[in-house]
């Protein structure tokens, strides 16, 4: 998919977000961006726990931020990690799918930045 001028604000708005991090076991800081249908974007970091297993990925805090405030109607996220690479974890592509499943998908993939459908990063999401 063809990068928009709307995908690199949402990115930049990711990358400022990954400032909030509470991430001092892996070192890797993560921040998401999410736009909802009327426009409105909320942000995530990563936060992690030293119980790794309580830890929540930027994506899910800013999906999980957006429909406690009442929306459900997304339109895309960016996810922004300081690496070649940082496509949402299996769990983040699970929960995207659960409230919208035709979502935009801005994130780094070999340094350069991408734009891809949830479908295609996640073709066969569980659904009941």
């Amino acid at each position: 998919m063809p990068l928009t001028d709307d995908d690199l604000a949402l990115y930049e708005r990711a990358r400022g977000a990954s400032a909030n991090a509470h991430a001092p076991y892996s070192r890797f800081p993560v921040g998401a961006a999410l736009l909802t249908d009327g426009g409105q974007v909320f942000t995530g970091a990563n936060v992690e726990n030293a119980s790794f297993g309580l830890t929540c990925c930027a994506e899910r805090t800013a999906i999980f931020t957006a429909v406690s405030a009442g929306h459900s109607d997304l339109a895309a996220i960016a996810v922004h990690a300081e690496a070649e690479s940082a496509p949402p974890c299996g769990a983040c592509r699970q929960v995207m799918a659960e409230f919208a499943p035709q979502l935009r998908v801005i994130w780094r993939r070999d340094g350069e930045l991408v734009a891809s459908s949830l479908g295609d990063l996640l073709p066969d999401g569980f659904h009941l």
